[in-house]
């Protein structure tokens, strides 16, 4: 039922469920859930039903291009089926979904091991914000036997940060938590930089949480290696036509609750790095300059294009 859809669009819009990951999964097990629970008798109404749903998901959130490309693939998939049962494109919906879950699980080990052999004894790995890759990509590094440590930022107005710090602490690597401001003073004391992505541009520049632009300037500033983590599905199409990702902006409520009236709060949740600041992206398919990226996805996704 679309039911299910507005629910998990809710909970998305309302940040109950974070990274840009987590809301592809959550976007793509609701729409397998309306794929199940149709009461659609004919095509026609199935496929107006599942354009719904992938409209009410896209509304949610505006950055968030693997959810879009996700939820792209799958109805491509039904479209293109040559199916006419309901029943048939439900089964679709299904096995396409699981068949993505599935990629994604694959390509975050991928990225894992590649971003594992960059991390050595010793260093001091700066990151910023929570992301479930860059967590995994350390819970490998620690699983090779390699000693460690991680200094985190708290990642105002929401503090995503201290998500990434229990799960740090959880695995037994040292972790140092730092207020945002303070990422200059320790920088010089980094080895290396390493963050995720919400999306990727046609220029290979970078969406991500709010202060990662400044993070990467400040790596520049250092001379310390400054790594993105995504996989290409990231990438966002809109970009090729000059179409910039919307900055999302939140509520002011965020930064100030009851602030003074007449204040103007802006609450941008994400910024650009520019890839003239990027080392690399770690991807799927190996450690890509960002001015590859697109051609990279163009031979990988074809179909995005």
């Amino acid at each position: 039922m679309i039911e299910t859809v507005r629910f998990v669009a809710d909970r998305i819009r309302k940040l109950e469920v974070q990274g840009a990951r987590n809301v592809a999964i959550a976007a793509i097990k609701s729409v397998e859930a309306l794929a199940e629970e149709t009461a659609a008798k004919t095509r026609k109404d199935f496929m107006e039903e599942l354009n719904e749903a992938r409209d009410t998901l896209f509304a949610s959130r505006s950055t968030e291009p693997l959810m879009r490309n996700a939820l792209r693939w799958i109805i491509s998939q039904v479209e293109n089926s040559g199916k006419e049962k309901v029943g048939a494109l439900a089964e679709v919906v299904v096995s396409s979904s699981k068949r993505f879950l599935k990629d994604l699980e694959v390509s975050k080990e991928c990225i894992a091991k590649i971003g594992a052999k960059r991390i050595r004894d010793g260093m001091v790995v700066f990151t910023h914000c929570h992301s479930s890759t860059v967590t995994h990509i350390l819970r490998k590094a620690k699983e090779q036997g390699k000693k460690f440590e991680v200094i985190c930022t708290e990642t105002r107005p929401v503090f995503q940060g201290r998500i990434t710090a229990q799960e740090l602490l959880s695995l037994d690597i040292k972790t140092t938590f730092i207020v945002d401001s303070a990422a200059r003073s320790f920088m010089r004391n980094v080895d290396l930089v390493i963050v995720g992505a919400d999306a990727i541009t046609a220029e290979g520049n970078v969406i991500n949480k709010i202060g990662t632009g400044t993070i990467a300037l400040l790596a520049q500033e250092a001379r310390k290696p400054f790594y993105v983590v995504a996989e290409l599905l990231k990438f966002d199409p809109a970009t090729l036509c000059g179409d910039y990702s919307q900055i999302e902006e939140r509520n002011p409520n965020e930064v100030w609750k009851n602030s003074p009236e007449k204040l103007v709060i802006r609450n941008p949740a994400f910024d650009v790095t520019k890839r003239d600041f990027i080392h690399g992206v770690v991807c799927e398919e190996g450690i890509i300059p960002p001015h590859a990226i697109s051609e990279i996805i163009r031979r990988k996704h074809p179909w995005i294009f």
